[in-house]
């Protein structure tokens, strides 16, 4: 198993070498050495969410601080195909519980929709707040799972918006229980794949149309209809399984 993963603040790996030394403060120090009770001479792992993961042993564990010499630098590879979702807004947190699972699953961007049917709507103050907290599910989710690279959150966009945003993605996969071909048809090719999952009440008929008119595609997961807080992350799943996960 890795060693735990801390955060440091952005861009603290920047310029690091063997040897160096590199800090982390506040919550995330008083977390690992009051909480976890890490102390000097155990080895850990830092990130600051660009991907760059820096190893060593802690040479200060105090409560607002936590410093670490580093002895190991790792770079994440660039992976062949870059997965983004665009889910839409939903109530009871299910849009919060699709972007942790698919943070932790690997997803490389997240954008937040509100959708035609969407119950829940981000606006002004509100949306402000929201996105705050989808980064900050996003950040502690990283953490979690040991991720090194904290995937972003996009603005909020709606369904006219997002639609040059689409036309740009290499590939657009719909989530629709309507559809004829079953994901498991979908050749995954390089570049930007976007997975498109719908609100409580559906994607409506002229989001579809608008989306297909952008070169989207239509498919299917299966027999039943999951819940918007478990689509996207099965189909991020199904898709990093014969790619990234192999």
């Amino acid at each position: 198993m890795t060693s735990r993963l801390f955060f440091a603040a952005e861009s603290a790996l920047d310029g690091l070498a063997i040897g160096d030394t590199v800090s982390v403060t506040g919550e995330e120090a008083r977390h690992a050495v009051v909480v976890s009770r890490f102390t000097t001479g155990e080895v850990v792992r830092v990130a600051d969410g660009s991907g760059q993961v820096v190893e060593g042993a802690i040479v200060v564990a105090e409560p607002e601080l936590l410093s670490v010499m580093v002895e190991k630098i790792h770079e994440s590879a660039a992976a062949a195909t870059r997965f983004v979702l665009l889910q839409a807004l939903a109530k009871g947190g299910r849009d919060e519980q699709a972007v942790e699972a698919a943070t932790e699953l690997g997803v490389d961007a997240v954008i937040p929709w509100r959708a035609d049917r969407s119950i829940v709507q981000w606006r002004g103050d509100r949306a402000v707040k929201a996105q705050r907290k989808w980064e900050a599910l996003a950040r502690a989710a990283s953490k979690q799972s040991r991720r090194p690279a904290v995937p972003p959150i996009e603005p909020v966009v709606t369904s006219k918006s997002v639609l040059s945003r689409l036309a740009d993605a290499d590939a657009v996969i719909v989530l629709h229980e309507d559809a004829e071909q079953p994901i498991g048809e979908f050749d995954v090719p390089a570049g930007e794949v976007v997975i498109v999952v719908g609100p409580e009440g559906g994607i409506s008929p002229g989001e579809l149309s608008a989306f297909q008119d952008v070169g989207a595609r239509p498919l299917r997961l299966g027999p039943t209809v999951l819940r918007a807080s478990n689509a996207g992350p099965t189909a991020l799943a199904i898709l990093l399984s014969r790619t990234r996960w192999r």
